[in-house]
């Protein structure tokens, strides 16, 4: 599925002001569409033991200090030294989720954010908060999370020859958007292309640990390739911790502009007072230590989303669908575009109206591609798979456990409603 939107400011300055190329803020999602980015879905049950990590603490009355204090840091660079180059908890901030992290991130330094097309619904949000333009770069046709290189270069040469000045990357390799993994030689690249226009990469590698088939996915993260250059990004939140505990670590390069960046947003989160609640860093500090239960609660997840997202991807393509196959977590990315005239005669003309048609037919939400910033009409939205796995922890916990999801009555009828669906789209 090839993404070929040219690049495009998408967010003003903090004046709200036309930016490069006569650029404006973006326009706000119609009436009647929903929240401004799709609200977090409902995970998997509590693993009872890191229910328990959170009870004990439950009675501290000590707040935790901003940025995590020093055993929940320690926790933190030991998860990421097993992951990439060796880390220090002097180089690591944790905060109450990856967008307060990310907000503090962007405001640290001055100059132009770089985004994929698609990407994460909150980057771009908080890159406007930050008071920052971004622009979005189209991906290749084999993955998503991870510019072109060519169409990188020329959008940071444009936004330079128009007087603007590319200070931040955001990428990501495993990419919880449209659930690819980008291949170690298009990673390789786009390194090579960031260094060369001294750009600052954010990897946001959340979902690294839940590939559906972790021996056969290589993943190669950009702080392997360029330490001195990479920020990573890592939310705990619906794959360590559940999606309602936030929690996120960052660690910074030791060398370069790292300490200097990590002070300017450790000051951010400070004027936040962005700290985690006692409980959740106690919790959080003992699953990022890697015991067995969590590293057996974390490979079903991934045997779950990817047996789940193989089925829909079965049933969505049979129906006229493009979608690259989910590599990690538990998303699919879906166009419609071969369907425009079946959608047409439906009164589907772009993705805020598939949004409302295929979250009425399904029952729950579908966000459409304008909330990853594509075009409208671009006809694409986001899947999940977790509405599948039921309403209850019971049913969650019972396809979790299970060798056959896709069998289980609850998910088969899920899946039939889905192909139905789709089916009908396409006037089949």
């Amino acid at each position: 599925m090839q993404q070929s939107h040219p690049s495009s400011p998408v967010v003003p300055g903090p004046s709200g002001t036309a930016g490069p190329s006569g650029a404006s803020e973006a326009p706000a999602a119609p009436p009647g569409t929903g929240p401004a980015f799709p609200a977090a879905e409902r995970g998997l049950p509590v693993l009872p033991d890191l229910a328990d990590r959170l009870a004990r603490s439950a009675g501290r009355t000590e707040p935790e200090p901003v940025g995590g204090g020093p055993g929940l840091r320690a926790a933190a660079a030991g998860h990421a030294a097993h992951r990439g180059p060796a880390a220090d908890p002097d180089d690591v901030l944790a905060a109450p989720g990856a967008q307060p992290l990310l907000l503090a991130l962007l405001a640290s330094a001055g100059g132009e954010v770089l985004l994929t097309r698609p990407c994460a619904a909150w980057y771009a949000p908080l890159a406007r908060l930050a008071g920052r333009l971004a622009y979005h770069v189209p991906v290749p046709a084999e993955c998503g999370g991870v510019p072109d290189p060519v169409a990188l270069l020329e959008t940071v040469d444009r936004i330079r020859a128009e007087g603007g000045r590319p200070r931040f990357l955001v990428l990501s390799v495993a990419d919880d958007t449209t659930g690819t993994v980008a291949p170690p030689e298009l990673v390789h690249e786009v390194c090579e292309a960031a260094a060369d226009q001294d750009l600052t990469i954010i990897s946001d590698e959340t979902w690294r640990d839940v590939r559906h088939e972790p021996h056969a996915t290589v993943y190669v993260g950009p702080a392997e390739l360029d330490p001195d250059r990479v920020v990573v990004l890592t939310e705990l939140s619906g794959v360590l911790t559940p999606a309602a505990w936030p929690a996120a670590f960052a660690l910074f390069p030791r060398a370069g502009t790292g300490p200097v960046l990590r002070a300017r947003t450790l000051s951010v989160l400070d004027a936040l007072r962005a700290e985690l609640p006692p409980p959740v860093a106690a919790a959080a500090r003992w699953a990022l230590t890697g015991p067995p239960a969590v590293r057996a609660r974390t490979a079903a997840a991934a045997r779950l989303y990817g047996c789940l997202t193989a089925a829909v991807h079965e049933r969505i393509t049979a129906a006229g669908v493009l979608a690259r196959p989910s590599q990690t977590g538990p998303h699919l990315y879906a166009d419609l575009g071969e369907l425009r005239a079946a959608l047409a005669r439906r009164g589907v003309t772009d993705s805020v109206e598939l949004e409302a048609c295929l979250g009425a037919a399904l029952g729950h939400p579908v966000p459409g591609g304008h909330r990853f910033g594509d075009e409208p009409d671009a006809l694409r939205v986001r899947l999940s798979t977790l509405p599948l796995l039921g309403t209850t922890d019971e049913l969650r916990q019972r396809a979790l456990d299970s060798p056959d999801p896709p069998a289980l009555p609850e998910v088969a009828e899920a899946l039939a409603t889905l192909g139905s669906a789709f089916r009908a789209l396409a006037g089949s």
